[in-house]
């Protein structure tokens, strides 16, 4: 793993843990800004996607809530994430009545996770529901020809909102990303402008040297122009502050990622 990809997980595991924190404040906004930039800075990064889908849930944005617990799922890579996603994809079609996709749902999170005592209930409870409903459309085949109708209409819309929110997916994450790397920009002209401030100190040092016996004058410092103690105490602040950052970035990383198992059955 070269050293950009390293940098770019540590990057999407400190978006995601800021996202997480937000959420915990109530503040969807700010969240939901997080978590995409986790995701456009690393694709496998499947527990930003499933936190970013709770939210979604939450709010009753099962669409896009939809959208993200799928992504999550693709992107698992255990068992344990697997069955959190899938899980949640089962609560969605449960909200929109969609009994026997759902019951698809819980079945394949159960074969990541057979002992969820929870998801069998919700498995059991989404069958029961399924069986109501076909038993209510063989007494009323009129009304089952024209629910047939709605589904496929309802099916046709959900296609073609899930192309379009996919979409507007891929582009809002494509401009997260062009945020990020304008901010890694901005980051790396800041250490270039550091090292130039730094090199033209150590010019002014040089230029400071006693001449002729006039050491006390030229120990003054001219106007609008730091000593070399001046310069070296500031340098040192400059990386001592660098460093207090860093350990509280590292501090915050060491946390982790916080999930969320949204299980509302």
């Amino acid at each position: 793993m070269d050293k950009e990809t390293q940098k770019a997980i540590k990057k999407s595991a400190t978006y995601t843990w800021e996202g997480n924190k937000k959420l915990d404040e109530q503040d969807f906004v700010n969240a939901e800004a997080k978590y995409r930039k986790a995701i456009s800075e690393n694709a496998d990064n499947n527990i930003a996607p499933y936190n970013l889908g709770n939210a979604y849930y939450e709010n009753k944005t099962y669409s896009e809530a939809f959208g993200r617990y799928k992504q999550s799922a693709e992107s698992a890579t255990s068992k344990s994430e697997k069955h959190k996603a899938f899980h949640n994809l089962g609560n969605v079609f449960m909200k929109s009545n969609e009994y026997e996709k759902a019951v698809e749902a819980y079945k394949e999170a159960l074969r990541n996770d057979p002992t969820d005592e929870e998801t069998r209930y919700n498995f059991a409870l989404a069958k029961e529901m399924l069986k109501k409903q076909q038993e209510e459309q063989k007494n009323n085949p009129d009304k089952d020809d024209q629910d047939q109708e709605d589904n496929q209409d309802k099916q046709d819309q959900q296609d073609q909102n899930q192309d379009k929110q996919e979409g507007e997916q891929d582009q809002e994450d494509k401009g997260d990303q062009e945020d990020n790397k304008n901010q890694d920009q901005e980051e790396g002209d800041q250490g270039d402008q550091e090292k130039e401030d730094e090199k033209e100190g150590e010019g002014d040092k040089k230029d400071e040297q006693p001449q002729d016996g006039d050491q006390e004058e030229q120990q003054q410092p001219r106007p609008n122009q730091l000593s070399p103690q001046q310069v070296r105490s500031l340098l040192e602040a400059m990386q001592n502050e660098e460093k207090k950052v860093q350990e509280k970035i590292d501090a915050q990383k060491i946390k982790g990622p916080k999930v969320k198992n949204e299980k509302d059955w």
